[in-house]
Order: C-alpha cells, then sequence, then structure tokens
C-alpha cells in the first residue's frame, strides 16, 4: 500500500511542466493506430490509463514503437483492425473502454472488453444504446449494463443521436463507430463537452462538421456555446490519414497547482506548456470569479490544440457557485474546486454534477468525507455539495477510494492544514499523472 505524506507549506514559488494531457492521448493512439500510414505523436502521457489504449491498439494490429516513454511512432491499420480473441484489458480507463467499443463496434467479429473492480462498477449503457441503434450487438455479460461487454460488430449505419446529457466520451465512442457506419452520424448535445475528438478528426483529415470547434473546416473562427445544443456530424466510410501530432500538457494536471497557487496569499506560479483548451479550461473562469489572479498566455500557430503558459498569483479568495453550463467543461475538476471552497472564504455551492457519483469513486461521497475529515463543514446533495470555506484545516489521515483525483486534491489540501496529512492507497495516481509525487516533494522542499 502506497501512501503520500503533506506537510504545510509557507510559501509556494515555482515554474513547473505537467505532463501530457490524457484525454487527448487516449485519441492521439487510436486514431494514429487506425490511420493509413505512420505518424510520431510526441508528448503523449505514459500513463496507466493510456497505456491500456496503446496496448489495445497494437492488439488490433497497430505498429507502435515507444522511442521514449513519451513519443510514439505509429503505423496504423489503415481502418481495418485484426480481430483479437482475448479480453482487452481497459484496467481503470473508462475512456478507454467507451471509445474502443465505439471502434469495435464496427469491426466484423467478437470482441471482449473487461476492466479493474472500479471500471466494472461504471455504468455503459449510455454507450450501448446508440451502438446498438447503429446496428452492433453489444451485451453486458453481468446483465448490469457493466462490464465486461461482448461487442458484435460489423456493419453499422449512420444515425442522428440526441444525448441526454453532455459526456466527451460518449460522443467520441458514437463518432469513432460513425467513421465506419454508412452515411453520416451526428450527435447532438445539450451543451458543449470536451471537443477534443472533433479536433483531432480534422487533423487526421476525417470529413467532420462541429460547431463547437473555434475554427471551421475552413478556418473561420466559429465560437464556443454555451447552453445551447451543439452538433458534430462525421461522414462514414472514412480512414484517418496519418500525421504527425503533439500532446500538449494536461490541463487537470494543472489544475491542482493551480489552486495552491491561488489559495496562496502572495505565492507566483507558472505552469509551461499546458493545453488550453476554451472546452477545458473552465476552472480559469472559477477561479477567477473566486479573486484569483490569472495571466494566460497562448501560443499562436496552426497546432490542433491551443496551449500555452499559466502566471498565477496568490491572494484572498472568496466562495462562488459552479453549477450548469459549466459543469461539463470542469467535471475533472470539481475535486480541486472542492478543495479550493474549502480554502475560501464563504459559502460554496456545486451543483447539477450528479455524473460525479459514477466516476472512479462516488466523488460526490468521496469528498465529503474527506473534507469533514479535516474539519470543513460540508453538506452533500444528490448531484453536488455545499462547502463553509476558511475554517482552520487540521491534519489528518484520508483515504482516496482509489481515484487519483480525490488522492491528489486532498494531497493540495494537506499543504493548508496544522500537522501532517497522509493521503492512503496512492497507487491510483499513476493512471494520470506520474511523477505528481515528485513534484508534490518539490513544492515541499
Amino acid at each position: 500500500m502506497s501512501e503520500i505524506k503533506v506537510k504545510k507549506i509557507r510559501r509556494l514559488d515555482a515554474r513547473i511542466r505537467v505532463p501530457g494531457d490524457k484525454s487527448i492521448s487516449h485519441r492521439a493512439v487510436m486514431l494514429g493506430g487506425l490511420a493509413r500510414g505512420t505518424c510520431k505523436i510526441t508528448g503523449f502521457l505514459p500513463s496507466e490509463d493510456c497505456l491500456c489504449s496503446m496496448r489495445a491498439m497494437q492488439a488490433l494490429g497497430a505498429k507502435i514503437e515507444q522511442i521514449t516513454d513519451s513519443h510514439l511512432e505509429i503505423t496504423g491499420v489503415s481502418g481495418e483492425c485484426r480481430q483479437v480473441l482475448e479480453t482487452i484489458d481497459c484496467g481503470n480507463s473508462g475512456t478507454s473502454m467507451r471509445l474502443l467499443a465505439g471502434i469495435l463496434a464496427a469491426q466484423p467479429f467478437t470482441s471482449r472488453l473487461s476492466g479493474d473492480s472500479s471500471l466494472t462498477s461504471r455504468p455503459m449503457r449510455r454507450v450501448m444504446i446508440p451502438l446498438m441503434q447503429m446496428g452492433a450487438f453489444i451485451e453486458s455479460e453481468m446483465k448490469n449494463e457493466r462490464a465486461p461487454l461482448r461487442i458484435n460488430g460489423g456493419r453499422l449505419h449512420g444515425i442522428n443521436y440526441k444525448m441526454p446529457v453532455a459526456s466527451a466520451q460518449v460522443k467520441s465512442c458514437i463518432l469513432l463507430a460513425g467513421m465506419f457506419a454508412e452515411g453520416t452520424t451526428s450527435v447532438t448535445e445539450p451543451m458543449s463537452s470536451r471537443d477534443h475528438t472533433e479536433r483531432m478528426l480534422r487533423h487526421f483529415l476525417v470529413p467532420s462538421r462541429a460547431d463547437s470547434l473555434q475554427k471551421s473546416l475552413d478556418g473561420k473562427d466559429i465560437p464556443i456555446k454555451g447552453g445551447v445544443p451543439l452538433t458534430t456530424v462525421v461522414h462514414g466510410g472514412s480512414i484517418p490519414e496519418a500525421r504527425d501530432f503533439r500532446v500538449p500538457g494536461d490541463f487537470s494536471s494543472a489544475a491542482f497547482w493551480l489552486v495552491a497557487a491561488s489559495a496562496f496569499q502572495g505565492s507566483q506560479l507558472s505552469i509551461e506548456d499546458v493545453g488550453l483548451n476554451k472546452t477545458r479550461t473552465g476552472l480559469l473562469s472559477v477561479l477567477m470569479r473566486m479573486g484569483a489572479q490569472i495571466r494566460e498566455y497562448v501560443e499562436t500557430g496552426n497546432d490542433t490544440e491551443p496551449h500555452g503558459n499559466l502566471e498565477i498569483t496568490g491572494r484572498g479568495l472568496h466562495a462562488t457557485t459552479v453549477d450548469g453550463d459549466i459543469i461539463p467543461n470542469v467535471i475533472d475538476e470539481i475535486p480541486a474546486i472542492a478543495v479550493l471552497a474549502a480554502l475560501a472564504e464563504g459559502e460554496t455551492i456545486i451543483k447539477d454534477a450528479g455524473e460525479l457519483r459514477v466516476k472512479e469513486s462516488d466523488r460526490i461521497a468521496s469528498i465529503t468525507k474527506n473534507l469533514r475529515a479535516f474539519g470543513v463543514p460540508v453538506e452533500e446533495a444528490e448531484d453536488g455539495m455545499i462547502i463553509q470555506g476558511g475554517k482552520a484545516l487540521k491534519g489528518t489521515t484520508v483515504d482516496c477510494f482509489g481515484d487519483h483525483r480525490i488522492a491528489m486534491a486532498f494531497s493540495i489540501l494537506g499543504l493548508f492544514a496544522e500537522g501532517e496529512t497522509r493521503i492512503l492507497n496512492t497507487e491510483c495516481i499513476r493512471t494520470s499523472y506520474p511523477g505528481f509525487e515528485k513534484q508534490l516533494e518539490a513544492i515541499m522542499s
């Protein structure tokens, strides 16, 4: 059993880089693996989750050489995957399972997807329904709409699917299946979720159209919209064309350091070469509403994903409400936002975030239990929580419930607590942020 020990720090003055973006790394290795030709992927995140996707694409026939941990050379299968007789192990990665389900639904063979105990407890109905509407047959072996999943793939037809809840994973699953389907496939979301798949389809020259892109296919600006339906269309019979791709730093990993620096009076923190896609950086607007001082420097150029540097100066923060349209944009950052709320003066309300109940842990329950252990008054709701911030914090021992974001969020809170804080069972951090512990130690030294 591994654990992290955290002590209170008096100042934070640092310049850091975070590893490659997890969501983008999954999609890059999948599209590169499906592509016609050979491409290089740099900045790939060699976390356990992303390595599950890499090994799955190798099993399906893609030739992948790890030149370094974060530099891949991929020769794709030109859209024709090899049958895998053994179970494809997705580990702890919901992204791997849901996106691979879309790819495998279009293949003319039977596949089996499974994962660890956490992943097999997470709902898969949200991808099973649209894929079966497209013509695949997908069975939950436990008859509970959870993995293991047996997928009998084959000839698919395009559909027009209206999603009941915004979800980048579900949207991506349908779009990947739609690449192979007859006709066109459209996915309409009630509000915009992260648009990495749409951007990468365009980068790999898959004919598609998406209102949520900042640039349309002819290069004209299209604003990101919030609170209105957004439709993405992909044309069937498409094979991605191999093109080199660079993965920027992961904004969700940077979020923990953003929270720490924003809450420390007088701190100075620079985060270099991090992804600044507007469908991912809602935390910046939350921070600035709470009084944080942040300067954003976006690199110009032709990169598929916006990226650049952030500079944060610590100052006093006040409470806010996080709800509605911004929730899909900050869903992965809610554990960090809850820690931020504990450090801000006043009452912070987080709501409309019921999806947190079916993440790597029940994040609403996990967060509220751990906040109380630190002495933070918090009220749990079905779709969020109410947090009374600005109280004195006491060092404590908490579990992370096998959830990497819970482990990292409460490691940050420990930097503000009197006495020693211990976070138990932190092996899960390797699924998304290898090297987190070393950066934390450097901050405390």
